[in-house]
């Protein structure tokens, strides 16, 4: 592997009326899948092995299944705080109807489990890390907050000048003390809260994987909206947040074992980092919450 081989800009995997897909399609990929798109309409997803998650990004949505029918009440952008999202058991055929930008998160599965919605005031919210490494994230498909069978989804707001991702972590051999998920990274950023926005800011943050083990993985790349890095195997992290520019991401995380579990090792260089936040403050810039709702 060469650097930035996991690296994909945005519109690189366009399909159809997505911005993005990934899938198993891509070489030495086969647990998670991820679909974006720009929408002013609506977009179809036939049935499929494969359990799914809308997420808005921005705007809302409606989301219809044979007789059923869900209003998913976004945000005006991923800065914005929490958003409604709908789980879709495998098998499922819907449509998405709306004005906004849109995520699907999926994973492979015969397992057929039924839909369930998570509403904004309902997801979890947490405030991990403390001083630089304070970030916002929002647990609303990890286990215990909604239920799937492979699938796990998480999203996380770095505000400016802050590292998330880190300390650097794996989870890419299966051990009583560690799972083994492929992960996806979709990013966006954007100048961060309260600045003035110049004519030609061009807002971004940096991500880093590397190898755990005899399997190369490098990517050390500068990203931002659109742009999406995939995680099959090492330790990745940090994802930065530069100066003046929030950093966002979607965590999309499946395996193929049978527990649905989310367990890590961290980099033994870096793990040491987190005693230390117990002498920290938490960024007291989080937690970012809606300005006003998406309409």
């Amino acid at each position: 592997m060469t650097t930035n081989d996991w690296l994909f800009p945005r519109g690189f995997l366009a399909e159809g009326p997505w911005e993005s897909v990934v899938g198993a399609d891509l070489p030495g990929w086969q647990h998670t899948g991820l679909r974006v798109a720009d929408l002013d309409g609506d977009v179809a997803l036939p049935p499929s092995p494969v359990e799914r998650m809308v997420i808005p990004l921005e705007g809302s949505f409606i989301v219809s299944a044979s007789d059923d029918r869900w209003t998913l009440e976004g945000r005006r952008s991923v800065f914005d705080g929490p958003t409604d999202v709908l789980y879709l058991g495998s098998m499922t055929g819907f449509r998405i109807e709306g004005a906004g930008r849109v995520a699907v998160a999926e994973a492979p599965t015969a397992t057929i489990l039924p839909p369930a919605l998570l509403r904004r005031d309902e997801v979890p919210v947490e405030i991990r890390g403390a001083g630089r490494s304070t970030r916002q994230v929002h647990n609303f498909g990890v286990p215990g907050a909604l239920a799937a069978h492979r699938l796990i989804v998480c999203e996380v707001i770095t505000p400016a000048e802050n590292w998330s991702s880190y300390p650097a972590h794996k989870h890419d051999r299966a051990s009583a003390s560690e799972s083994e998920l492929e992960e996806i990274y979709y990013f966006e950023s954007a100048v961060t809260r309260g600045a003035e926005v110049p004519s030609d800011a061009q807002p971004f943050g940096l991500f880093t994987a590397y190898a755990s083990d005899e399997r190369e993985i490098d990517t050390a790349a500068r990203v931002g909206t659109g742009d999406i890095a995939l995680v099959p195997h090492g330790f990745h992290g940090p994802a930065v947040a530069a100066p003046g520019y929030d950093l966002y991401y979607l965590n999309v995380m499946a395996g193929p074992g049978d527990e649905r579990a989310w367990r890590i090792t961290d980099d033994p260089t870096q793990g040491w980092i987190r005693q230390h936040w117990a002498e920290q403050h938490p960024d007291p810039r989080l937690p970012y919450t809606a300005k006003e709702s998406a309409q």
